[in-house]
């Protein structure tokens, strides 16, 4: 089964899956709006607004695993993001990405190594998984590394459409 192949549930609960956006470069993010992270939702809008139009976007996952920093409703979520960060690019439903529960589309995901060759669970809050046009994920950025560092972006560069 391909990545975009996998099952899931938009902000607002509707079925879905990746392959909506088959054929885009994508950058998804496991999200959340009380965490010192959050702030990154800055730099992942800006890549939305850089490369859009290019063929790529990000993806978020709402995920309340890590400190319980992403309590909110899908409404709740849906309006801090956007009112608070401007947010423009899809925003799915609330997962898990690690543990017993782990959403299936984490579970491929987290069998990808980072830049170090660690494989494995996700760390925290806004750990990015950059997916190819074809569905291959292409690269792991752990959570402390921004959006827009230059190894990202050179990433996120080389595998537009």
């Amino acid at each position: 089964m391909s990545i975009h192949d996998i099952p899931v549930h938009t902000l607002s609960g509707e079925p879905s899956s990746l392959g909506s956006l088959a054929g885009k470069a994508l950058l998804v993010v496991n999200v959340a709006s009380k965490c010192g992270l959050t702030p990154q939702y800055r730099g992942l809008e800006r890549l939305q607004e850089r490369y859009g139009d290019a063929g790529f976007s990000v993806v978020g996952f709402p995920c309340n695993q890590f400190g319980g920093q992403e309590p909110g409703t899908a409404e709740e979520i849906e309006t801090f993001c956007s009112t608070t960060y401007g947010v423009t690019f899809p925003l799915f439903e609330k997962i898990e990405v690690n543990g017993p529960s782990r959403h299936p589309l984490y579970a491929e995901l987290t069998r990808t190594s980072d830049v170090d060759g660690a494989a494995g669970d996700v760390q925290w809050n806004f750990e990015k998984f950059l997916i190819t046009p074809t569905g291959e994920v292409a690269a792991r950025f752990r959570p402390a590394t921004e959006p827009e560092d230059e190894a990202v972006v050179k990433a996120i560069e080389s595998v537009l459409p």
